[in-house]
């Protein structure tokens, strides 16, 4: 008897640690809702297979944005300066584009500014969004000559390296290098295993492809012996194919881009492909025969055009994605082994005259050029709170692709007693969130951009919903000790009750602390007319705790009848600019991020 006493003992100092945020649980955003400003719902469990185990998802990733810039020239932006001067698109010397010839150019400002990649501030959140996407790995551009990026790649490899310590399940990491057995291919080669794999740096961040670590590079102009040797046994080779039409010209190919309907490229022991290509939009068009061209050429394959149906004849067509969806059918299709995605964050192009070998007139805006021309993902500024809706597309089919694990298990009903300990040690399920992501930014960007951010604040880790037949009890918890209450825009609540996204402000018809608590009393509001509008219901019981946040809300008072429960809520702190929903991408901290939402589910 006193054995077994001492062992339920144990066990339940071992439950009352794993209800705190030291729990063994992982950050799974398959647990997550999102809906867009298009109002496109992700996909979700209901509606898919379990999770594959064999899929992969490769990024396309740009770390070239570095450099020591002329901190007294202004960022250049083609979409600005168009729509101040359309008809600078005629005049290469046109006082709008600038004195420095030939021009460097942003299509748009991403959401984080004109950054470097060597801002770990940036570099921790594409972290935490390609993970929460389900990105598996991402491919730096190297095909430049031999540029690797080495200042930008070393704060990366050291910012994910954290991450992955504080639970971010951050994408591995490969190099693509030159689309040729190219005399500086093998320079970029020896370069990066010298200084990165032989001496086994960031090993556990190494995208690794049949039994070895994957690079896309040609191997051939290596020489039989020495450490050329060594590098031709030490990799995975997959060397880049450069064209959108032709495909694989080798068994080993490995694309980055095509027009539709791609390629499949290196068959398996099974006679399934290993790797398709799934584009945003293709600089290609009707004047080249599909193969690469300026993006400026009238017809090209921008981000409205599919293949089987034409240009997207909406004035906005370029945020729906029939270019990405078209790809990515197809991908679902051949059903590869991996999926590389071109691409995250390219954002600038050069402009170049015909001299150059480009065909656009009077210039060549090659890469990238407006909205409508840009292979981008990551979130941008100039959609206002449409400029995520590429990254939430990737998502949806980055679900259907990999499969979504089953929802976690909901708890028993169970009345919580406000602030007494060990009152949610039982309570499931435990909304894990990263750890760790409040830093402070403080960076230069490109040329005489500056960045700094000093609003993280409170690092929400976790939370937690428990129900009776009258209220709902939520938990929130964060790694250090809650600052003051009396903090502008402190841990406030959103709830969705309805997951409609046509009620409420982008769907959330509750807000919960967005006026100040009232001593031990949190603010309820209810949502008015769908705009950043609220009207009090009502103040709830309310408890701190050193780092824990407990609300009672009467279920009456959110609408809810019975015993079923169907709702999404989010956690934030510190927001600035309310009612701004990009915002949670940018300041404070969201739990969980962006658009996502956790979702707590009864039948």
């Amino acid at each position: 008897m006193i054995k077994k006493k001492l062992i339920s003992l144990i066990a339940g100092g071992l439950l009352c640690q794993l209800g705190s945020a030291q729990q063994v649980s992982k950050v799974n955003s398959d647990q997550w809702s999102m809906t867009d400003a298009l109002g496109r719902k992700a996909v979700e469990q209901e509606e898919i297979a379990g999770k594959k185990g064999d899929k992969v998802v490769a990024m396309f990733y740009w770390t070239w944005h570095q450099g020591n810039d002329d901190t007294t020239y202004q960022v250049k932006n083609i979409t600005e300066i168009v729509r101040k001067n359309p008809e600078a698109m005629k005049d290469y010397n046109h006082r709008g584009w600038g004195t420095k010839k030939p021009g460097f150019f942003f299509w748009e400002e991403p959401l984080f500014g004109y950054y470097k990649t060597t801002d770990t501030w940036v570099l921790r959140r594409h972290a935490e969004m390609l993970a929460d996407a389900g990105v598996d790995v991402v491919f730096f551009d190297c095909t430049n000559g031999s540029l690797t990026w080495q200042e930008s790649y070393e704060a990366l490899l050291k910012t994910w390296d954290q991450a992955q310590k504080d639970g971010v399940k951050v994408p591995k990491i490969a190099f693509m290098l030159p689309f040729g057995p190219v005399p500086h291919s093998a320079v970029s080669l020896r370069q990066l295993y010298q200084d990165l794999y032989k001496p086994g740096r960031y090993q556990n961040l190494w995208f690794n492809w049949k039994g070895k670590p994957c690079i896309m590079a040609y191997p051939d102009n290596l020489e039989k012996t020495g450490v050329d040797k060594e590098i031709a046994e030490f990799f995975t080779f997959r060397p880049g194919q450069p064209d959108y039409v032709d495909g694989p010209s080798r068994k080993d190919h490995w694309g980055w881009l095509e027009n539709y309907p791609q390629k499949g490229y290196v068959r398996n022991n099974e006679g399934k492909f290993e790797q398709v290509t799934v584009g945003v939009a293709q600089n290609a068009g009707p004047s080249t025969n599909g193969h690469c061209s300026a993006f400026n050429l009238p017809g090209t394959y921008g981000r409205s055009y599919s293949q089987q149906h034409g240009f997207d004849p909406r004035v906005d067509g370029y945020l729906y994605g029939w270019n990405f969806q078209e790809q990515w059918n197809r991908a679902f299709e051949l059903d590869p082994e991996l999926v590389f995605i071109t691409g995250w964050n390219e954002y600038t192009a050069g402009q170049w005259l015909p001299v150059h070998s480009w065909t656009g007139d009077p210039f060549s805006f090659v890469d990238q050029y407006d909205w409508e021309h840009s292979r981008d993902i990551e979130p941008n500024k100039g959609w206002g709170d449409k400029g995520d809706v590429y990254y939430l597309q990737l998502i949806d089919n980055v679900r259907k692709f990999k499969g979504m694990e089953p929802r976690d298990q909901v708890s028993a009903v169970k009345t919580i007693k406000l602030g007494k300990v060990g009152e949610w040690d039982n309570v499931l399920p435990y909304y894990t969130h990263y750890k760790g992501n409040t830093m402070h930014r403080d960076h230069r960007g490109r040329y005489s951009s500056y960045y700094k951010n000093t609003t993280g604040r409170n690092d929400i880790v976790g939370a937690k919903v428990a129900r009776d037949a009258n209220t709902l009890f939520f938990y929130v918890e964060t790694a250090e000790k809650l600052s003051s209450p009396g903090d502008r825009n402190w841990m406030m609540l959103f709830i969705d009750i309805d997951r409609n996204k046509e009620t409420g402000w982008n769907g959330y018809d509750y807000i919960i602390n967005r006026q100040n608590p009232r001593g031990n009393k949190a603010v309820v509001e209810k949502n008015v007319g769908g705009r950043w509008e609220w009207a009090e219901v009502g103040v709830a019981p309310m408890q701190v705790r050193h780092d824990k946040l407990e609300i009672a809300l009467p279920k009456q008072w959110l609408g809810v009848k019975g015993e079923a429960l169907d709702f999404e809520f989010k956690w934030n702190d510190n927001m600035q600019e309310n009612g701004n929903i990009m915002d949670f991408y940018v300041n404070g901290d969201t739990a969980p991020g962006g658009r996502f939402n956790f979702v707590y589910k009864v039948n």
